[in-house]
C-alpha cells in the first residue's frame, strides 16, 4: 500500500471542522455550561481568576462573562459563526484560566490542559472557519 500524506491536504476544511467541533463542544459542554449553571457562586469562584491579574472587582460579573464566552462562544465555534471574535474571545478567557491554574496549584501540570486551549483558539483565530461553516466565504 502506498498511502499519499500529500492526498490529505484537500481535507484541511474537514480538519478544521473536526477540531471546532471538538473543542466547541468541550468549551459548551465541560467547561461554560456547568459554571453557567452553577449560579453566582460559582461565577464569583471563576471570577477570582483575574485577582491574579490584580483586578479585584466584579468578580461575579467577570466569572458570568467567562461562563457565557465559554458555552455560548462553544457553540458558536461548532457552527463557525463569527469565528474570530468567538476565538480571540475564547482565547483570552483561556489565557486568563492558564494563569490561574499556573499561580496557586502545581504549576505547568495544572495550567496545561487550560494552555493547550488557548494555543488551539489562537491557531483558530489565525485559520479561520473553514468552508465548512456559517461564516464560509461563497
Amino acid at each position: 500500500m502506498n498511502f499519499q500524506w500529500k492526498s490529505l491536504d484537500r481535507c484541511s476544511d474537514a480538519g478544521l471542522l473536526i477540531i471546532r467541533g471538538g473543542i466547541g463542544a468541550l468549551f459548551m459542554c465541560v467547561h461554560g455550561f456547568p459554571r453557567l449553571m452553577g449560579g453566582p457562586d460559582k461565577w464569583k469562584s471563576t471570577g477570582r481568576a483575574l485577582s491574579y491579574l490584580e483586578i479585584d472587582f466584579g468578580h461575579t460579573a467577570w466569572g458570568f462573562a467567562a461562563a457565557l464566552v465559554m458555552t455560548a462562544g462553544g457553540a458558536l465555534m461548532i457552527l463557525g459563526l463569527a469565528h474570530r471574535p468567538v476565538s480571540l474571545a475564547l482565547f483570552v478567557t483561556m489565557a486568563v484560566a492558564s494563569i490561574w491554574k499556573y499561580y496557586p496549584f502545581a504549576g505547568w501540570d495544572a495550567a496545561a490542559h487550560p494552555a493547550a486551549m488557548t494555543i488551539v483558539c489562537l491557531g483558530l483565530l489565525f485559520t479561520g472557519p473553514g468552508k465548512y461553516s456559517i461564516d464560509a466565504k461563497s
